[in-house]
This record gives C-alpha cells, sequence and structure tokens, in this order.
C-alpha cells in the first residue's frame, strides 16, 4: 500500500474553483525532458515532489514531452513510495485543470451531487440512484466508465439499450440536467484529457492500487464537476480492489480528507463485494433489474444500497435532515414511479427513441426482455448432488468466479475498445441464507457462442458455498461510511 497521508497547510477551495492557474487552469510549465528523470528519481528515492514538479508532470503528460516510459515509471514510484495529502490534492487539481471546467447555473449549486463506486460485479446502482436522485430535486451530472476486467461498467450496461448516447458535451450536459434532472456520460477529452492518459497507463502497468493515483482519477473528475456533496462506494471483498477492509478504509479516509481539502463534501462508504450484487449479472440483464428496482421491487440488497447511498448524499448536500430521512425519500421515490419518470426522461433526451424508453419503463419484466439484446442460448447449473444431508444452505456465491467465466463468455473485455457480447450475462435462481436442495437449479448463464465448457462449469460451481447451518438472512452490503471532519 502507498504511504500513509498528512493533511496539508492549504485552504480549502470552493467545489470547482479552478482560477488563478493559466490556461484552462494549468500553468505555463514546461518541463525539458531532461527534468523529467529528476523527478522520477526524487520520487523513486521516497522524496516529496513539490506543487510546480506535480504540475509539470501533468503538463508533459498531456502535451506529449513526457514519453510512455516515462510516464510508467513515475506511476510505478508513486505506487512504490506513495504522496501525502498535499501532493495528492495537488494532482488532483492538475488532472482537473488539464480540461475544460464544467459551468452550471448558480442556483444549481446546492443541487449537484454524484456518486461513485470502484468496481464491483453485478453493480448497477448508478443506473438505479442517479434518477431516484433526481426525482429528489437534486442534479446528477454523473461522468462514469466502461468495464475493464471482471467488472462491469454503467456506459456499457446503458449501451445495451438500443440508440443510448453515452457522448455528451458539456453544453449538452446542462440540457440534459434541465430535462431530466441527471445524465450519465462517458469521459470527454475535453474533460480530465490527464486523467484519462494516466488511466490507461495504471491498467498496463500494475498500478491500479495506488491510493493516491486512484485518489487523484476519481476525485478529478468530480471536481470539474462543481458537486456540492459526493459518495464515494468503496467496494472490498473478494472481488473488489481491496480485498479487506481495513484497506478499503485507508482509501476512504484518503478520499473523503483530499476532498476536503479541496472544499468537496464527501462520503465514503465501505460496502462488501464478496458477492455479486443484486441476482443479475451482465449489461442488459443488469438493467432489467435496475429497471425492476425502480418498479419498487427487485432484489433487496440492491435497494437497501441505492436507498443508504442516496441517503447519505441528500444529508450531505443539505436535502434531508438525517441520512435516514434521506434514505427514506429515495425510498419512495422508487416506490411511486418518480424515480421511474425520471429514468424514462434521461433514456429520451440521450437518445433513446421515446417509444422505447416508454414501453423499457411500463413494461413487464417479460416485455422488456424482448426489447433488450438476448443472447442465443440458456444454461441451467443445478446444486451439487452428492452430499451428506439431501440439503444445504447457501453460505455464499462468489463473484470473482462467476464474473471471469463471463467475462471469458464476451460479458467484459481485456483491451479497451473491444466489443461486448450486451446479451451475455447470468442469473442467480438462489439467495444467500436460503435453503437449497441438492439437484436443483441455482445459476442460469446467458450465452451466444457454445456450451459452456468443462472448466467453465467447474468454475461456476466453484462459486456456490453451501453449508449444513440453518437457513439465514443475509447481512447488508453497506458496512462503513467515512464522513468528512465537519460531518
Amino acid at each position: 500500500m502507498a504511504a500513509s497521508m498528512t493533511r496539508g497547510t492549504r485552504a480549502p477551495r470552493r467545489p470547482g474553483d479552478l482560477s488563478g492557474e493559466g490556461t484552462q487552469g494549468l500553468p505555463n510549465l514546461s518541463l525539458e525532458p531532461k527534468q523529467l528523470p529528476e523527478l522520477i528519481r526524487m520520487k523513486r528515492d521516497g522524496g516529496r515532489l513539490s506543487e510546480a514538479d506535480i504540475r509539470g508532470f501533468v503538463a508533459a503528460v498531456v502535451n506529449g514531452s513526457a514519453q510512455g516510459t516515462q510516464i510508467g515509471a513515475m506511476l510505478m514510484a508513486i505506487r512504490l513510495r506513495g504522496m501525502d495529502l498535499e501532493e495528492t490534492s495537488v494532482l488532483t487539481q492538475a488532472l482537473a485543470q488539464s480540461g475544460q471546467q464544467l459551468e452550471w447555473p448558480e442556483a444549481w449549486h446546492q443541487q449537484l451531487v454524484d456518486k461513485h463506486s470502484t468496481g464491483g460485479v453485478g453493480d448497477k446502482v448508478s443506473l438505479v440512484l442517479a434518477p431516484a436522485l433526481a426525482a429528489c430535486g437534486c442534479k446528477v451530472p454523473m461522468i462514469s466508465g466502461r468495464g475493464l476486467g471482471h467488472t462491469g461498467g454503467t456506459l456499457d450496461k446503458l449501451e445495451s439499450i438500443p440508440g443510448f448516447n453515452v457522448i455528451q458535451s458539456p453544453e449538452q450536459m446542462q440540457v440534459l440536467l434541465e430535462q431530466a434532472g441527471c445524465c450519465i456520460v462517458g469521459q470527454s477529452e475535453q474533460l480530465v484529457p490527464a486523467d484519462g492518459i494516466l488511466y490507461a497507463a495504471r491498467d498496463v502497468t500494475a498500478t491500479v492500487d495506488s491510493l493516491p493515483l486512484i485518489t487523484a482519477s476519481i476525485l478529478s473528475k468530480k471536481v470539474v464537476e462543481g458537486l456540492s456533496a459526493l459518495v464515494i462506494d468503496v467496494k472490498f471483498g473478494g472481488a473488489a480492489v481491496f480485498p479487506n477492509q481495513e484497506q478499503a478504509r485507508e482509501l476512504a479516509r484518503t478520499l473523503v480528507g483530499v476532498g476536503a481539502d479541496l472544499g468537496l463534501r464527501v462520503a465514503a462508504a465501505l460496502t462488501a463485494m464478496d458477492k455479486p450484487l443484486g441476482r443479475c449479472v451482465g449489461n442488459a440483464l443488469e438493467v432489467e433489474e435496475a429497471l425492476l428496482c425502480m418498479d419498487g421491487a427487485g432484489p433487496s440488497d440492491l435497494r437497501d444500497l441505492v436507498t443508504r447511498l442516496g441517503g447519505a448524499l441528500l444529508w450531505l448536500s443539505g436535502h434531508a435532515a438525517t441520512q435516514a430521512q434521506g434514505a427514506a425519500r429515495v425510498a419512495a421515490a422508487l416506490d411511486d414511479g418518480s424515480a421511474l419518470g425520471r429514468f424514462e426522461l434521461m433514456l429520451a433526451a440521450q437518445g433513446v427513441d421515446p417509444s422505447l424508453a416508454r414501453a423499457l419503463c411500463s413494461g413487464s419484466p417479460a416485455q422488456r426482455r424482448q426489447l433488450l439484446p438476448r443472447a442465443r442460448e440458456q444454461e441451467e447449473l443445478l446444486a451439487p448432488a452428492d452430499g451428506p444431508l439431501p440439503a444445504g444452505t447457501v453460505e455464499l456465491v462468489r463473484a470473482l468466479p462467476l464474473a471471469q467465466v463471463l467475462h471469458e463468455l464476451g460479458a467484459g473485455r481485456s483491451r479497451a475498445g473491444e466489443p461486448l457480447r450486451l446479451g451475455v450475462g447470468a442469473e442467480l435462481l438462489v439467495d444467500v441464507g436460503q435453503k437449497l436442495s441438492r439437484g436443483t437449479p441455482w445459476l442460469r448463464v446467458h450465452l451466444d457462442g457454445p456450451p459452456l465448457s468443462g472448466l467453465q462449469r467447474r468454475a461456476l460451481q466453484h462459486a456456490l458455498v453451501l453449508s449444513d447451518r440453518a437457513p439465514f438472512t443475509a447481512p447488508s452490503p453497506f458496512a462503513e461510511l467515512v464522513l468528512p471532519p465537519q460531518q
């Protein structure tokens, strides 16, 4: 793990205040190539980079004078030696200032909120939470990402809806917020281009798990949104970047601390990612389940996480007196149809044919399945027939092997830009804690290609963990909320 963070002495900035730093916020600093090795060596040897050092490095990344090998070397030096809080804050600001700043009407200032997740399996929270928050009076300019590796991407899920367009200019984003109250878009070249370059380099240099780099990447995209409040869902467990809650808590505290240093109210939720969230994994299947949640139904763990994260955001932004009141308002938006109505408005505003948006948001689950991409085949897996007892209790469904097999089947990508099989996925036919008779179906796999191989079947069966204890109620994935100092 990276070195621990210590608070810097800079005065906090107003959220989104990137002024006073030259063109597009970046100073006119240019590094000669001979200076880059000195900066790399300084951080490699445990030194502290000054504000000018960090801003110069980011400027060199953006203008192309930094070679790919130099970028990779600096990222590894940061990964091994860490950054203190002030260094991380400066890096976050420099990344944010590398592109265009989003500007909104002054009247929206207290309404602007967002949520970010570090990535999980079956995590379709953003699809539900953005329209639910809009139904509660917020403006949600959500900049999301694509899936890479075993975790799914919000943009890929939305693109399984025919016509949905994730590419929107800042001007178009404002129109979307006026019309629907929320939008979910991709990171464009106009917004935080330096982060796009470093993000791609981190993925191929084994520096994905660096606390300062994760923090700067997440918060730089949020700083440009000019938010009033932000909640970050930090996953931990077998299918998360961080395997245990202690490591996740370190990242959470870093995100909250740097956010406070930048004048942004950030809370970080620690949530378990050992089993999939909800019952569906895969792009189109997760859209179906998100719609079910916005019907006021669907899996309890998904609804619980949506309402808790939303409640925290409404409280942080001053829209609710307590987290519990905020959670109740989000739950009401799911139950009374107002979240679903905002989702329909967002779909139509982002390119979906209005008649299709209406059919998706008003149809039955069976009708919705006909409107979204479907895999050609389905296979069901049965609970193992051998065992000392005729039935067992579902102790766990491991998310990681399930996601890895679906990735092999085309639901995920190994390289940026790879096409996806949007209908490929899996439905859990059981809940953690329930009794399961041996030899009965527990998983339905949706696939396009040849039947599951023996290796894939064994991997999936390994995901199912049975015990002989009595049935139980599965705990909420929500474990802890790390709050900013003033809260």
